[in-house]
């Protein structure tokens, strides 16, 4: 072995530790990048699975644990009353609506295009099957659009109001119509 040897050097025990000292500050860039990568790639690259979700660094936040849900309505009348109805049941915290989407899309068929309304729902990432089934019930579409995606980060304290707002339905059970 060449353990603590440049070629055709042969160093003592106390230069080896010297030039270890030596060469840290140069590593110490390439080791904070490294601090960086997100688990999923280092978990990849080490071939280990990735870790379960565990709360952000002090801010007690699950990642996951919040949805955003999005979900097209044929015009506003109808998505504010779907809007009004999934806050009043505590199915979502917030909801937003985005006026004046054109979606292109092939309907039993034949390529349709629609001026419609966009429904951006928050809602605790449990809520999301009864969510969707009270969409369902109540959406004129034959097949009504419910597509939810989990929050992995967000601002610390409106994260925990949306599970403050709809914390007593995730609690009791769905809440249907």
């Amino acid at each position: 072995m060449n353990w603590g040897r440049a070629p055709g050097v042969l160093l003592g025990g106390g230069a080896t530790l010297l030039l270890s000292f030596l060469w840290m500050p140069a590593l110490l860039p390439v080791a904070s990048r490294l601090l960086l990568l997100p688990r999923a790639l280092l978990s990849m690259a080490s071939g280990s699975p990735p870790s379960q979700p565990s709360p952000a660094s002090g801010s007690g936040y699950v990642p996951g644990s919040v949805s955003a849900a999005f979900v097209t309505c044929p015009n506003e009348k109808v998505a504010k009353e779907i809007a009004r109805a999934v806050v009043e049941k505590r199915l979502a915290a917030c909801v937003n609506l985005i006026p004046q989407i054109t979606s292109i899309y092939e309907w039993k068929g034949k390529i349709e295009e629609d001026s419609e309304v966009l429904m951006m729902i928050k809602t605790q990432s449990s809520l999301v099957p009864a969510l969707t089934e009270f969409v369902r019930s109540v959406h004129p579409y034959e097949v009504a659009e419910v597509i939810a995606l989990p929050v992995e980060q967000g601002n610390p304290p409106y994260l925990h109001w949306v599970h403050q707002v709809t914390e007593s339905v995730s609690d009791s059970g769905p809440a249907l119509p």
